[in-house]
C-alpha cells in the first residue's frame, strides 16, 4: 500500500515512463521495457570492487539518465530505482546489509532540488523494506565528471572528495552503494575508499547503466 508521503509526492511530480517520459507511469512503460538495452555484463569489476549494472549507457537510456540528472526528471528514479534493484539482488545477493549512495554537494543539491542518487538508493531499498542510510558526505564541490575525458583527470577530479560520517552506523557492516552511471568508476572507488577507510566490513556498488567503451574495429 503507498503512502500518504507517496501520493503527494505523485501530485507534485506526476509518475512518467523513466524512459520515453510518458505521463501516467510509474517505472518503464512495456514498449520501452521491451527496448531496454540490457548489457551481457551486469556485474563488473574494478578498483571500485564489484558493481552490479544492468543497462549500457546508451540511446534512450543515455537521454533518460540526463533528464533525470540535469532536467528535473526525478520521477524516473522509480524506475531506474527498480531495475537497479533487480540486477543487486541476482548479482550481489546476500553480500550486502546496508544501503548508501554517493552524494552531490549541497551547492548541487540546492542547484537541482535533490541528489539523484539518494532518490535512486531510496526507489532500491523500499524493494528489500528497508531505508538507505547517508553514509558519506561531499566535502567540496568539484567539476562534474561528465566534462573530463581521461580516467585520469576523473581520478584527480574525485581525490579526497567524500568523507564517511554515521561511522558508529557504517563500522562493520556491509555495505551496498548507489550510484546513477558507471563510466570510469572513480567517482564509486573514491567513495568505497572512504567507507572502507571508515571502517566498513565490505562495499559492493551498484549503477544503473555502464558507460562501455566501443570496441575498437580493424
Amino acid at each position: 500500500m503507498r503512502s500518504l508521503s507517496d501520493a503527494v509526492l505523485d501530485l507534485l511530480f506526476p509518475p512518467r515512463c523513466a524512459i520515453c517520459a510518458k505521463p501516467g507511469i510509474r517505472g518503464v512503460c512495456p514498449r520501452c521495457e521491451s527496448a531496454l538495452p540490457y548489457t551481457d555484463r551486469p556485474l563488473r569489476t574494478g578498483a571500485f570492487g564489484r558493481c552490479a549494472v544492468p543497462l549500457r549507457y546508451e540511446g534512450a537510456v543515455r537521454d533518460a539518465l540526463l533528464r533525470f540528472k540535469f532536467q528535473g526528471g526525478r520521477s524516473a528514479a522509480v524506475g531506474f530505482g527498480a531495475l537497479l534493484a533487480r540486477c543487486a539482488a541476482e548479482e550481489l545477493s546476500g553480500e550486502f546489509d546496508l544501503v548508501t549512495y554517493v552524494p552531490v554537494s549541497e551547492q548541487r543539491r540546492r542547484s537541482r532540488g535533490y541528489d539523484q542518487a539518494k532518490l535512486l538508493a531510496v526507489e532500491a531499498a523500499a524493494r528489500w523494506d528497508t531505508k538507505p542510510v547517508a553514509l558519506l558526505r561531499k566535502v567540496r564541490d568539484n567539476p562534474a565528471q561528465s566534462g573530463l575525458e581521461s580516467a585520469a583527470q576523473r581520478r584527480e577530479n574525485v581525490r579526497n572528495v567524500y568523507a564517511a560520517q554515521n561511522e558508529d552506523v557504517l563500522r562493520s557492516r556491509r555495505i551496498l552503494l548507489i550510484d546513477d552511471i558507471l563510466t570510469t568508476g572513480a567517482t564509486l572507488s573514491a567513495a568505497a575508499e572512504a567507507l572502507s577507510r571508515a571502517g566498513a566490513a565490505g562495499v559492493v556498488c551498484a549503477a544503473v547503466a555502464v558507460a562501455d567503451k566501443p570496441e575498437p574495429t580493424e
